[in-house]
């Protein structure tokens, strides 16, 4: 039988994966510390969203996150984007930082690692904490800065887990 050969129009150092965003899956949306996101409020206005759905558990992956790895990697998923919940690490937006919100994503990461999966991190996937958001959003300068702290805050804490 003649063997067939595949030309791929993706240059060889193309990297496939899939993604997903802490709204979207992580559920647990006031649990160990978390704050309020603008989403958390907007899907509790009624009609906003289809049968009045929250993020409240979404997929659970906060609770099945290794679960969810190891059915990745018997698929054979090998990079994963996420997004990390900014009012998970920073429930106000800004203030102290959330120790259990920043060892959830060690323990996540430590899961992908595990599992073989490498991670792709994305900050901010729309998930602005309510308290920001409250005091101007991305019209003010508070906001702004705020993000600086947690993006410096991610980096230290993650450097070592994330390129």
């Amino acid at each position: 039988m003649p063997s067939l050969t595949y030309s791929s129009p993706f240059p060889a150092d193309f990297v496939f994966g899939v993604a997903a965003a802490a709204p979207q899956i992580e559920g647990a949306a006031f649990a160990d510390g978390k704050g309020e996101s603008i989403w958390d409020r907007f899907s509790r206005e009624p009609g906003k969203v289809h049968g009045g759905d929250t993020l409240d558990v979404a997929c659970d992956h906060y609770h099945r996150f290794d679960e969810d790895f190891a059915l990745m990697a018997s698929l054979g998923v090998k990079h994963y984007r996420l997004s990390l919940a900014w009012p998970r690490i920073y429930p106000n937006g800004d203030g102290e930082p959330n120790p259990a919100g920043i060892a959830f994503y060690r323990r996540l990461f430590a899961s992908m690692k595990r599992h073989g999966i490498t991670p792709w991190v994305t900050l901010f996937h729309w998930d602005l904490p309510q308290a920001l958001e409250d005091r101007g959003g991305w019209t003010s300068r508070v906001t702004v800065d705020a993000f600086a702290r947690y993006a410096d805050t991610v980096v230290q804490a993650f450097a070592g887990d994330v390129k």
